[in-house]
This record gives structure tokens, C-alpha cells and sequence, in this order.
């Protein structure tokens, strides 16, 4: 590796340590100041998905403008994936997830809606605050980051089908883990559920990116040019939504029901027989 792409690696490392840190203090001082008020759900929806939106826009400019090799891209992909699992205490990150959680009622629909809106509010706050930091020049992708206006490109190469088909796959694969895993003892899980965005990520980055949350995309990719307001929609909303829904569908509904009928002749008493 350059010795200036090493530096801008360390610089950028360091600036996610002080996004996780800061973020980790922030959900410590409102889980306390809170704790009473039913607002600390909230507070920490807002800071968690600050946290995944400040560093995934970090590591999109590390892989897009930085240099940074694939496979280097991938590890840090995974690692801070692990770290999000790990630190998020309850936060979802995800409105999609939001959605999964009212649908299996664990939460109201009330209290998913909300989650959702501060979700957004989050990664509006991300998308605000990455080029004030970027602004700051402290390595050299940084300063040219700022000499280029800040500007961005859509990440969509291909057409709007298959970029919703990928976001979709995404999602799909994502969310099936996360189910199947719920009963996973949590520092396992975490890995776990890192993999899979790890390797959707090698799969469809090249595609869409492979974002599929909706949170995380308005953050990352609605203000770069190429693609319109609309087609965002389609691919990084729609998409993710119809990948969530298609797991929690065949998981909840489809599954059962042919596991019922595949050991429903073995059950004493059925009349009918296996062939």
C-alpha cells in the first residue's frame, strides 16, 4: 500500500474511533438522563444510526476516492459491522427493521414510526456533518474531497430493475440471517450478521453499492448526481423493503407450512401415507 493511501487509512481509522467513542459516551449519558421518560429508545435510535451513517460515509469515501484496495474495503466493511452489532444496544439502525419489529409485534406501530423518523433525522445529520469534517483537511483525501466540492456520483450501474433486484438480494439475504440467528448468543451473532453484509457487499457493491437501508442510502447516496429522487426511491427503498418483507414471508409463512406438511404423515393417526 502508498505510504499516503497508509495515512489516509490512519486518519480515517481514527476518526471512526471517535465517532464510535463519542457515540458510545452519547447513548451512556441519555440512557442515564432518560431512563424515566420513555425517550431513551429514541435517544438512541438517533445516536446509533448517526454512528453507522458518519462511519459508512467515511468508509465509502476510503473505497471510492481513498485508494483503498478491495480486500481492505471488505475487512473494514466487516469489522465495523461487528462494532455497530455490538454498541448499538437496542437501536435498530434500519427502517426497515423498524417495520420487521411492529410486523412480529415487538414494537406498536407507533413506536416503529418513530424509531423510523429519528432514524432519518439521524442520517441527515450524517449527510451534514461528513463534509465538515471532511472540510477540515486532515488527510490528503480529505483536502482533495474539498477541492472537488464534495461531490458525489450515483452508485446505480445498472439498470433501475436489476439495481432494485440487487438492493432487494441485499436485503433479503441480510434480514434472513438476522432471523435465523435471534437465538444466537449475541457476541456470535454479531460476527455473524457481519458476514452476511460483508458478502452482500462483495456481491452487489459494484452494482448499487449495497446499502439496502433506506436510512443509510438517504445519508449516502440521495445527494450524489446521476440518479433522481424518484429512481433512488425505487432502488434503495423499495427494494430493501420488498428483500425484508420476501424473508419474513418465506421464514414466518412458507417454511412453516412445508415443514408442517412434509412431517404431517408421520403424526400418529393421519390417515395419509408416506409414497
Amino acid at each position: 500500500m502508498h505510504a499516503d493511501v497508509r495515512a489516509d487509512v490512519a486518519v480515517s481509522l481514527s476518526l471512526l474511533a471517535g465517532v464510535v467513542a463519542l457515540s458510545e459516551a452519547s447513548r451512556a449519558l441519555l440512557s442515564r438522563t432518560l431512563a424515566h421518560t420513555g425517550l431513551r429508545v429514541y435517544a438512541a435510535e438517533l445516536v446509533s444510526t448517526f454512528q453507522l451513517c458518519c462511519c459508512t460515509h467515511e468508509l465509502k469515501m476510503l473505497s471510492e476516492v481513498g485508494g483503498v484496495e478491495p480486500r481492505l474495503a471488505l475487512t473494514l466493511t466487516y469489522v465495523a459491522s461487528v462494532v455497530h452489532g455490538l454498541t448499538f444496544r437496542g437501536a435498530i439502525g434500519n427502517p426497515s427493521g423498524a417495520l420487521e419489529h411492529a410486523y412480529r409485534a415487538r414494537l406498536s406501530g407507533g413506536c416503529a414510526l418513530k424509531r423510523i423518523a429519528c432514524q432519518f433525522a439521524a442520517a441527515a445529520a450524517a449527510r451534514v456533518a461528513a463534509p465538515l469534517v471532511w472540510g477540515l483537511g486532515l488527510s490528503g483525501v480529505h483536502a482533495r474531497l474539498k477541492l472537488g466540492g464534495f461531490r458525489c456520483d450515483s452508485l446505480v450501474h445498472a439498470p433501475l430493475h436489476e439495481a432494485a433486484a440487487v438492493e432487494l438480494a441485499c436485503a433479503f439475504v441480510v434480514q434472513t440471517v438476522i432471523t435465523h440467528t435471534r437465538e444466537v448468543e449475541e457476541k456470535y451473532r454479531v460476527h455473524a450478521v457481519a458476514a452476511a453484509i460483508t458478502s452482500v457487499v462483495h456481491a452487489g457493491g459494484s452494482v448499487t453499492g449495497a446499502v439496502f437501508n433506506p436510512a443509510l442510502a438517504f445519508s449516502t447516496q440521495f445527494r450524489c448526481s446521476g440518479s433522481s429522487f424518484l429512481e433512488n426511491c425505487l432502488v434503495y427503498w423499495l427494494g430493501p423493503l420488498i428483500g425484508m418483507s420476501g424473508s419474513v414471508l418465506l421464514s414466518d409463512r412458507l417454511l412453516p407450512a412445508a415443514w408442517r406438511t412434509w412431517f404431517s404423515p408421520r403424526l400418529p393417526g393421519n390417515p395419509k401415507k408416506m409414497t
